[in-house]
């Protein structure tokens, strides 16, 4: 089993595209999406409709629920930001369609796979106790603790904060997977990644000044090997276009 895991597309269908290209040529059994699918970015119809030709696994990210349930006529913007987020949200409703709309309405917080070692994998946009609400690479092992909940399971793939990272806490491996559509990169483009199997944990983060739009997505390559789970997180570059 050799598993394709992302998260935070936000409707960057052409980085979606890169992603599942370079995963194409390396081999991948299963992809796997913590949330997060289809807003604001320019393609939200076609972000859906590639998630859906390869078959995704995908739970519901904070944008998901905001796009299938949030009453916009009772939001009232604070500044010209909100405003015109609020109008894409409008915007990316009407692209996407009612059909769409309930799809995501109604995809699970959580989704749990069992490992063939007899472990069980959870896949979440947040947290296992809050799927909205992130773990961070920055976070102490008491506040990670706090949001891995009374059944975490083995291994938590999730999203939600953009930044990667491979930890273990309290026996639970956390494996963030960054974001295939807003990845952040330092100021200098320096991107640290490193390759963790066959041992307990190992951390990813990026250092200095944080930018968006860095011109490349995160992704995540989770396989059992022999008993031993393999993690490598990967950078994609991507053109103008994504």
């Amino acid at each position: 089993m050799r598993l394709l895991c992302v998260s935070d597309i936000h409707g960057h269908a052409d980085a979606l595209a890169a992603v599942l290209a370079t995963a194409e040529r390396r081999g991948y059994t299963q992809l796997l999406v913590a949330g997060d699918l289809c807003f604001p970015g320019p393609k939200p119809l076609e972000t859906w409709r590639r998630l859906t030709q390869a078959k995704a696994v995908c739970v519901q990210g904070v944008s998901d629920r905001a796009l299938a349930t949030l009453d916009i006529g009772k939001v009232r913007p604070r500044s010209e930001h909100e405003r015109a987020r609020l109008d894409r949200l409008a915007q990316t409703r009407t692209e996407l369609g009612e059909l769409i709309l309930a799809r995501l309405a109604r995809l699970a917080p959580t989704y749990r796979l069992p490992l063939e070692d007899g472990g069980e994998l959870v896949l979440v946009h947040g947290s296992p106790a809050d799927p909205l609400e992130p773990i961070s690479h920055d976070m102490t092992d008491e506040e990670v603790l706090s949001l891995l909940g009374d059944d975490p399971a083995d291994v938590v793939i999730c999203g939600g904060s953009h930044v990667p990272f491979d930890r273990m806490v309290g026996g639970v491996r956390i494996i963030n997977v960054g974001s295939v559509g807003e990845a952040p990169c330092s100021m200098r483009g320096d991107v640290d990644r490193v390759r963790v199997g066959g041992r307990p944990a190992g951390e990813l983060v990026r250092s200095g000044p944080v930018s968006y739009g860095s011109g490349h997505a995160d992704a995540t390559f989770v396989e059992l090997r022999a008993g031993e789970l393999w993690v490598e997180q990967v950078v994609v570059p991507l053109g103008r276009a994504a």
